[in-house]
């Protein structure tokens, strides 16, 4: 099930589902350790008039987005047969690991009536589905759900009481849904203790008279110890929960408000995604480097694993847009990150978790008997372009020498080995989109630019001998590119996919066009890529009724239908809106641009942007969000503004 908001602060993320229901609680790294189950959720029900509505049963309409450039989630959910409005701001609060929710619950009946709010805790600590416990503890007025070095105080206030009633029991075994079933009769039967598979549940019971409203919040303080849960509950108090909503939402408010950029023929929605996008990028983002590929534990892939790794590729292109954005303190994290996880080889392997240690892998290193480097060889390239972009924009030039030995020369290095020495290609390793073994003009371009990266590195650092090695390496790179993987039938870039002799495979791909444009092996006005560009534009939306651009020709992962060239990718789309910026040279070259901003834009669900979309309906396919899709969408804002204002100028 699709995400429609994620809320984090580096150590904390919460996702919601569209419902308002919370599916995924991670801590204490983003994206490692969550700690509610597949097929679990904090449900949210209101009892009245002898019957209970949970938000999930289809009596509610619920809309959910961020405050205007603010990591507060703003929920409205109205039920009509119950007549019942509900408001809730929701928050991690930025400072401390607290989800807190302000929930505004007003009686839109004629008449007073008593109400009943019943809140659910489904908690699977640490990913494991044994041995938690919840008790009830009367001395903090808190729920208390613990495994280990893993403590969830759960608790609230209405009119500065704590809840009225609670319970405790087991939740998907012996025959038991969960003790939010004790709730549907509007009485709890405040069992205190259980262990095992166990939820709880709390209540508020308040009359409220017609047009009327109630205010409560509930908090769920997490920590590695009871005491230091203890102290969080203390610390809401004392700053109360209604300061604790107000300045989570002044910071990022504040941190949104950083970014100077004009949206000069945008439209408001285009604009606000923009900001909503840098605020489900920061919510990736684990404070000790981590950038997570999706938070979404709903989206299961190959082999019945999630997006919630880091991937060195997507993550470097996202810490590029943070570049680009001028958060540079949070990409200078990723590349320190990335040092710590480059290999001795010189290399990084496919993905990793959020604690620096090695992620799951299908990448073979033996194959047909023979050994092999299991590894997408762009992913380590990667890293030197975008850490030579941060360093464009940051200067932190102490920082790029504490590291230019351990990782900028090391990884340089083991790019100029990879190779082919009778080609001066790269050997093969796996494509970007992890599937074949090959070697493909996107990762060529990226080594070609790596290698330009290590030597401006050099260069700058007066590293004469580095820079000309360097150098010499990527222009005879480039040279094999042009001459090798340029196809003059076609009239684009082509793959040499593995196989007893390495050959062109044929089919179109929106990542060979857009890694020699990207990475400078040849320029965007070159007679070439402009009539690549055509090509593919038209190949590869064939048959999708929504608009959009394919990854490439037959692509089959998650394709709907057999009409089109395969499902539209936001990346691929918006790679293909960068060009057309470059290339742009009049306001109404742009006007294209903005059709696909706006594409996009009008394809975001509750401001998350999926991985792709269904061809026929829009509808969000695959892992949602994907912090590859706002972070390639933050890029393409940040240039179409630039471009504009150059335009201009002129």
């Amino acid at each position: 099930m699709a995400r429609s908001m994620v809320l984090g602060n580096g150590n904390t993320a919460v996702c919601f589902d569209e419902f308002g229901q919370i599916r995924d609680f991670y801590f204490p790294f983003v994206g490692q350790e969550n700690h509610i189950g597949r097929g679990q959720a904090h449900k949210l029900g209101v009892f009245v008039d002898n019957y209970i509505s949970w938000s999930d049963d289809g009596d509610w309409e619920i809309n959910i987005k961020f405050e205007k450039q603010s990591m507060v989630s703003k929920m409205t959910a109205i039920n009509n047969r119950n007549k019942i409005y509900i408001e809730s701001e929701d928050i991690v609060y930025n400072e401390k690991n607290i989800f807190l929710r302000k929930i505004t619950l007003t009686n839109k009946d004629s008449r007073p009536r008593n109400i009943k709010v019943f809140l659910n805790q489904q908690f699977k600590i640490s990913d494991t589905n044994h041995a938690d416990t919840a008790y009830f503890l009367s001395s903090l007025q808190s729920i208390i759900h613990y495994k280990g070095r893993r403590v969830f105080l759960v608790g609230g206030v209405c009119d500065d009481k704590s809840f009225d009633d609670y319970s405790i029991g087991f939740c998907g075994i012996e025959g038991k849904e969960g003790t939010w079933r004790d709730a549907e009769d509007g009485v709890l039967s405040k069992n205190a203790i259980e262990h095992g598979m166990v939820d709880s549940v709390i209540s508020w019971n308040r009359d409220i008279s017609s047009n009327s409203s109630i205010v409560l919040y509930y908090w769920i303080a997490v920590a590695e110890t009871y005491n230091e849960a203890g102290e969080l509950l203390e610390y809401i108090l004392r700053k109360t929960p209604e300061h604790l909503v107000e300045s989570t939402g002044d910071f990022w408010r504040a941190w949104t408000g950083q970014v100077e950029i004009s949206f000069e023929g945008l439209s408001e929605k285009a604009k606000k995604l923009f900001y909503d996008s840098l605020l489900v990028i920061r919510a990736h983002c684990d404070n000790r480097g981590g950038i997570l590929a999706s938070a979404d534990s709903g989206n299961i892939q190959y082999g019945g694993d999630t997006y919630g790794y880091i991937w060195p590729r997507d993550a470097c292109f996202t810490a590029w847009s943070f570049d680009l954005a001028g958060f540079y303190d949070i990409s200078k994290r990723f590349y320190v990150f990335a040092n710590d996880i480059l290999t001795e080889g010189g290399y990084v392997l496919h993905k990793y978790q959020p604690d620096h240690s090695l992620g799951s892998s299908w990448h073979p290193w033996v194959k047909d008997g023979k050994r092999q480097l299991a590894i997408q060889e762009d992913e380590t390239a990667v890293l030197l372009v975008g850490l030579w972009e941060h360093y464009i924009r940051a200067k932190d030039l102490e920082f790029i020498e504490s590291i230019y030995n351990s990782f900028i020369k090391r990884a340089a290095e083991f790019l100029i080995r990879y190779k082919n020495i009778s080609t001066n290609l790269p050997l093969p390793s796996y494509d970007l989109w992890e599937e074949e073994y090959s070697v493909s003009p996107f990762t060529a371009s990226l080594v070609y630019g790596a290698l330009m990266s290590a030597y401006n590195f050099a260069k700058t650092l007066g590293k004469e001998d580095d820079a000309e090695n360097f150098y010499s390496e990527a222009q005879l790179l480039r040279k094999a590119i042009i001459s090798l993987l340029w196809d003059d039938q076609e009239k684009c870039f082509l793959k040499l996919v593995d196989g007893e002799k390495l050959e062109k495979n044929r089919r179109l791909d929106a990542s060979n066009f857009y890694g020699p444009f990207r990475f400078g092996v040849l320029s965007s006005d070159d007679p070439r890529m402009k009539e690549s560009f055509n090509i593919l534009k038209d190949r590869l939306s064939r048959g999708i009724n929504i608009g959009g651009i394919a990854r490439y020709e037959g692509d089959r992962y998650y394709h709907i239908g057999q009409e089109s060239v395969g499902n539209p990718w936001l990346i691929t789309t918006l790679w293909f809106a960068q060009y057309k910026i470059a290339v742009a040279n009049s306001q109404a070259e742009l006007e294209e641009v903005i059709k696909d901003i706006e594409w996009v834009a009008n394809f975001a669900q509750a401001s998350m942007l999926p991985e792709q979309l269904n061809p026929q309906n829009g509808e969000a396919i695959s892992a949602n969000p994907l912090t590859w899709s706002h972070a390639e969408f933050i890029r393409t804002v940040i240039e179409y503004s630039k471009k504009n204002k150059s335009l201009n100028r002129a």
